[in-house]
């Protein structure tokens, strides 16, 4: 669906159905240089089990016009925005990599609104190799080339798909090259909020983690579960892309810890 923010048109996948904020919303949130597709599997099956999905591109990315935002601060205002426009009463945050540190800065704002906030790949801060931001202020997709030889597991390099017919890292080199990566990667290193804004959580909480992730290494994630008083599930053979990378193993992590606390 497409949906107004801030004066400009978003783009907001819904899992394939009509999106309806009577019923609990489940929010999936793309972390830097990704959109909505990094979700594919995963909004789908809510989408068809009851729930309503919301899942945006970020201005700027994509489907979704405007001007990318330069801060993890400002995208997590905007989020509360567009939540709030499209009518949305109960909200299951679910965010990837940079897009959990967005759900965090959104979480407070959201009120009883939030019912369960879900970490996958992340920490409570990623640190951004210089080497990286500086390729991608020249070409996204240079930086795209480097952030998936890093971010997918060693199966996934050889060019094993989890998904018939697919093959992820392709796809995430055509979404990355496309998007302002420099712009993401960069509030994504400025942000430092990321463990008191932790510790101010008191809903339910999961932290899904890849064993193989170079980019925000396991143990930073059992950290931010410690913070966050959290669940955590560990995916083998897997890297920081465990959304598209491991897509039905992420499901699997995230489905019963969101159905458990909605039923």
């Amino acid at each position: 669906m497409n949906l107004v923010v801030s004066s400009h048109e978003t783009y907001v996948a819904t899992g394939g159905c009509v999106f309806d904020p009577k019923k609990p919303t489940v929010v999936f949130v793309h972390g830097s240089g990704l959109d909505h597709r990094c979700w594919a599997l995963q909004s789908r099956w809510f989408a068809f089990h009851g729930f309503s999905v919301f899942a945006p591109d970020f201005p700027g990315h994509s489907l979704s016009g405007g001007e990318p935002i330069k801060s993890i601060e400002a995208m997590g205002k905007w989020l509360v925005k567009a939540l709030t426009l499209a009518g949305c009463d109960s909200i299951h945050l679910v965010g990837h990599s940079a897009g959990f540190l967005i759900a965090l800065e959104a979480a407070n704002a959201l009120g009883d609104k939030l019912k369960t906030l879900t970490a996958v790949a992340s920490a409570a801060a990623i640190p951004v190799n210089e080497l990286l931001i500086e390729t991608a202020k020249n070409s996204s997709q240079d930086a795209a080339d480097m952030m998936l030889k890093w971010g997918f597991g060693n199966i996934s390099q050889k060019g094993t798909s989890t998904v018939p017919g697919m093959q992820p890292i392709a796809i995430g080199r055509q979404i990355m090259s496309n998007n302002p990566l420099a712009v993401d990667l960069i509030a994504c290193s400025k942000y430092t909020d990321g463990l008191s804004r932790a510790k101010e959580i008191i809903v339910p909480s999961n932290v899904v983690l890849a064993t193989e992730d170079k980019m925000t290494p396991h143990k930073l994630g059992v950290e931010l579960a410690e913070a966050l008083n959290a669940e955590v599930t560990s995916i083998r053979n897997t890297g920081h892309m465990l959304p598209m990378e491991s897509p039905k193993a992420s499901l699997d992590a995230i489905r019963p810890f969101i159905t458990k606390i909605q039923s």
